[in-house]
Parts: structure tokens; sequence; C-alpha cells
């Protein structure tokens, strides 16, 4: 209940705070006759449909297990991240067109007003505020769709960087500042597109955890009692959960139950030790000296 109202809250701000910077913006870039600033704008626009799409996804992977989805929804997050990324890649790539549109009509550029610089500064003000704040639930959430979401916020504030120095530029004398400065911008936003893209698609494939919380793992199943070392340890990202395959060695000569309530020890402490960890799959060998990954002296 507490994770929902984190999420409707977050998403008010997000959708209320672009809405209102992306119509200033707007009104400021076409007043100030200011193509970077008119960029921004569309910019953050796109910001608000992202916004909408970080909200259903987070929602929707909370659902609980069904008979049609036994290991839950958890990825339908990641899939909301991809779409993610693939609204600010056509943001970005938009942006980019009308630069280049603009270098190569130059009849078509104009000294901006001092308008656009005032709103690249309350936009950059705004945005990185909005950045944090998103970040913040979205690491008590554990949420890549709103980690997501708060690059969109980074990214746009980012791009008012830019926007600011082309506007300066262009009213200092040299107007081709202001197309290129939407040509920047466009690069700053693929780049920020491709990385999202990316987590995205290695959290849907089965990709490993890594190799540090690999060790962390190994490290403190091999210290639980009971257990002599480590045959085989595998990780799978599941959405934002983890799940674990893992082959434990135990003394041979005890018995069924005991070597029972050993795995059953070790596979509620990996859960309550890393909360990310959706569930372990245990199985028992019998210990053999002299072999496995992790003997314990």
């Amino acid at each position: 209940m507490e994770e929902k109202k984190i999420v409707k809250k977050v998403t008010r701000v997000g959708i209320l705070g672009n809405v209102l910077l992306a119509g200033f913006k707007l009104f400021a870039g076409i007043l100030g006759r200011s193509q970077a600033m008119v960029s921004d704008a569309v910019h953050s626009l796109s910001d608000v449909f992202a916004t909408f799409v970080a909200y259903f996804g987070v929602i929707l992977s909370k659902q609980p297990e069904d008979e049609e989805h036994p290991y839950g929804h958890e990825r339908l997050e990641c899939a909301a991240s991809l779409i993610l990324g693939l609204i600010l890649a056509g943001t970005g790539l938009g942006i980019g067109y009308s630069g280049i549109h603009k270098l190569i009509v130059r009849e078509e550029l104009e000294i901006p007003t001092v308008l656009p610089l005032i709103a690249a500064v309350v936009s950059i003000a705004v945005k990185e505020a909005m950045f944090w704040y998103t970040m913040y639930y979205a690491k008590k959430m554990d949420s890549s769709a709103f980690k997501a979401d708060a690059w969109h916020h980074r990214s746009d504030a980012f791009s008012s960087v830019g926007s600011f120095a082309g506007i300066a530029l262009a009213r200092a004398g040299f107007p081709i500042m202001d197309p290129v400065a939407s040509l920047l911008i466009c690069i700053f936003i693929l780049k920020v597109a491709f990385d999202i893209s990316k987590d995205a698609l290695d959290k849907m494939l089965d990709t490993s955890c890594g190799k540090d919380m690999e060790q962390s793992i190994r490290d403190f199943v091999g210290k639980q009692k009971g257990v002599e070392y480590i045959d085989l340890l595998h990780t799978r990202q599941f959405g934002n959960k983890i799940y674990i395959d893992l082959e434990i060695a135990v003394n041979g000569s005890i018995t069924l139950t005991e070597a029972h309530d050993i795995a059953e020890n070790v596979h509620s402490s990996v859960e309550h030790e890393f909360p990310n960890v959706k569930h372990v799959m245990i199985h028992v060998n019998p210990a053999d000296d002299g072999h496995g990954e992790t003997n314990k002296g």
C-alpha cells in the first residue's frame, strides 16, 4: 500500500511539473525565437508520456503471481523501461533533425530574445530538482522504470544547459549556435536512451547480477552452518529481482532431514540478507574432500 502511494505521488509530480515546464518553454521558445528552446520544450513534453509509461509499468509489475505467470510480473517494469528508452531516442532524433534542418536552411536562423535564456535557467533548476526527487523514491522502491524516468528529468536539465549555451552564443552574434545546441542535445539524449534500453534488455535476458554480487552471495552462503563448500552458483535477473541456482556440499554422513534443514536455512538466510533475491533453488551434494569452489578451512 505504501509503495502505491509513493508511485502515485511521484507520477503526479512528474506529470504536473513537465506539463507546466513544457508549456513555459514552448511559449518562451516561440515568442523568443529560439529553436533550441522549442526542442527543449518537446523534450519535456515527451517526459509526460514517459512518466505515464513508468507509472503503468511499476503498477503492473507489482501484481502477484498467477497461473499464467507463476514467476510474477517483474519484467513488465523492464518492458516499461525499454519503451522509455525508445521514446527518449525518438525525441532525440526529432530534435537532431530539426537542428540539421535549421543549419541547412540558413535564412531561417534568428537571434533569440532574452526570454529563452530565462526559461533555460528555470528549466535547469526545476528538472534537476525533479531528478533528485524521482531518483530518491526510485531507489527506495528499487524501480528501474522510475530510475529511467528520473534520468529523463536529468537529460532534460542537461539539454537546457545546452540550450542556454546555444542561446547565449546566438545572442552574442553567432545565430548558428542555436541549432548547433539542438544537435548537442540530440547526442546527449541518444546516449541516455541507449543506457536505459541496454539496462532494460539485460534484465529481460536472464543476465547474471554481476561478479561482485555473486561473490557477496558466495561468501555469505559459505559461512552458513553445515555448508562445506559451494559446487555451483548461477544468478539471473528477472526485472529488478534475482533468481539463484545453487549447489551446496554438506557432510555426506548426515541424514536427509539434516541436509534438508541446512538447505532450508541457506534458502531463508539468503533471501533475508539480499532483499532483491526473489527465490533460491538449492541442490544438495555430498561433500568430497579436495573438490568444490569454496572449501571451508
